[in-house]
């Protein structure tokens, strides 16, 4: 894989890769503690601490603002966040394309096409059977596009590549007949294809919190064995990586983890394209540290995304999708550019 950064990179030590990831942490802090500060109703950061901590007094008003309605979005953003941007790192290293992201499976397409289906055809969908319609999707589309991938008994990573293009394109086509053809709750619809948080409450982040982490979990245990496989299959084959059976596991953890968070928060671009690529440039090509530092960058990343997509144009807030896009696009071809 090219990485569009190619200067020389301080050799990873621990004391490097604890220094990184206890920065990139008390960002991820801060990013929080001001997104359940601000919004249409501002609260004082004291009363932020003091329903956290308990340390100060808060009022019965703001504790409900904080913990009832702020704090359930804040933890799904950064719950998104994290997932798209691992989710991308693990793509990029398994297809050695810095262009590859989630999306480019046609994995959410999937999912939303199992969303839109449960909205069109119940009349009250809850917010289980919405989440639950999406993963299904998305398990569909995730077996669809491997088995089309397979070839003579590997996983032919550009096969899979357009595999997942055309898949996607397809159920995207089959997402808009849907929504032509059934009108109902097309608002709902519609803020699914553009990505929404909204609906977030501590039972959502129940719904995709384990799978994403079932998925993170086995990606960041693989690090050592993705720097081999950037450097090529034969060179990794060599070095005692089983290539073919590391792309399988690859495959069903971008897989896993796109499913279950598009399954809540609908559509949410570039997340996974721009900050795997960010994190390489400032931290070097290395996934010992490049995955967490996607994992904490993109979680920051979605939470400051999301705050501006209900401050804004506050009370009324536009879906955080069209944010990410619309700060996504400049800087990715920014970051193409400069490679």
């Amino acid at each position: 894989m090219k990485p569009l950064f190619t200067g020389k990179h301080t050799p990873l030590t621990p004391r490097r890769l604890t220094l990184t990831l206890s920065v990139l942490f008390l960002v991820l802090v801060a990013s929080s503690l001001f997104a359940l500060a601000v919004g249409s109703v501002s609260v004082p950061l004291s009363s932020v601490l003091g329903s956290c901590t308990g340390l100060f007094p808060v009022s019965d008003m703001d504790r409900l603002i904080i913990l009832d309605i702020r704090l359930p979005r804040v933890l799904l953003a950064i719950l998104v966040g994290a997932g798209l941007s691992v989710a991308g790192a693990v793509l990029q290293a398994l297809l050695r394309n810095p262009l590859a992201e989630p999306y480019i499976l046609g994995i959410s397409s999937g999912g939303t096409m199992g969303t839109i289906l449960a909205i069109a055809l119940a009349s009250g969908v809850s917010q289980f059977v919405a989440p639950a319609a999406s993963f299904a999707g998305s398990a569909l589309v995730m077996i669809l596009v491997y088995a089309m991938a397979h070839r003579r008994g590997q996983l032919d990573p550009y096969t899979l590549l357009l595999s997942g293009v055309m898949v996607g394109a397809f159920f995207n086509a089959a997402v808009l007949l849907t929504v032509a053809l059934f009108n109902q709750e097309l608002r709902h619809a519609f803020l699914w294809l553009m990505g929404n948080l909204s609906g977030a409450r501590y039972d959502t982040l129940l719904i995709a919190g384990p799978l994403t982490i079932l998925g993170i979990i086995p990606a960041f245990l693989a690090a050592r064995k993705y720097n081999l496989i950037s450097t090529g299959d034969e060179a990794a084959y060599q070095l005692g990586v089983d290539v073919r059976k590391l792309r399988r596991r690859s495959y069903a953890i971008a897989s896993v983890i796109t499913g279950a968070v598009v399954s809540v928060s609908g559509v949410v671009g570039f997340v996974g394209l721009i900050i795997p690529h960010i994190a390489r440039m400032i931290f070097g090509p290395d996934h010992r540290l490049l995955l967490p530092a996607s994992f904490l960058l993109g979680g920051s990343f979605l939470v400051l995304a999301d705050t501006l997509a209900r401050t804004m144009i506050a009370p009324t807030e536009i879906p955080v999708g069209a944010v990410t896009a619309i700060l996504g696009a400049p800087v990715f071809v920014y970051l193409l550019r400069r490679g």
